[in-house]
């Protein structure tokens, strides 16, 4: 249903279902991993993802406990981030990679109270505050 890829085309992947949730999340992690104000992710289950191609070029880096980062090791593009708790079955696939068209689908912010200083959020998504 959807495709994407890497920056240098080494990696290419297929989520097999839709999208129908995107994430803008503004944790230092996220910020430094993209080198942006916001990284914004799409969570996916694990069983609807899949690399079609280059697959043995994707490093993973483990960003915290439990968390782990994919990444091409060629071009350096984000990939995906996925965690092993609380769950194990969802992975949230970097937005900026898909190349395939993606309809409006419902958004939020998430991590504000980490938001790059420099960064205003200035739309009306919904805020998701940190319990």
């Amino acid at each position: 249903m959807h495709k994407g890829s890497c920056l240098c085309g080494a990696v290419e992947y297929a989520i097999d279902a839709a999208i129908e949730s995107a994430t803008h999340c503004h944790c230092s992690q996220c910020r430094k991993g993209h080198g942006a104000a916001f990284a914004s992710y799409a969570n996916v289950r694990r069983e609807h993802f899949r690399f079609t191609r280059g697959e043995d070029a994707v490093s993973e880096f483990q960003s915290s406990p439990g968390v782990t980062r994919t990444f091409c090791r060629h071009c350096g593009s984000n990939l995906q981030w996925f965690a092993e708790r609380p769950y194990p079955e969802w992975l949230s696939v970097a937005l900026g990679t898909l190349d395939t068209p993606l309809e409006r689908i419902a958004q939020k912010h998430i991590h504000a109270e980490s938001c790059a200083s420099w960064y205003a959020i200035a739309d009306d998504l919904p805020v998701e505050e940190r319990h």
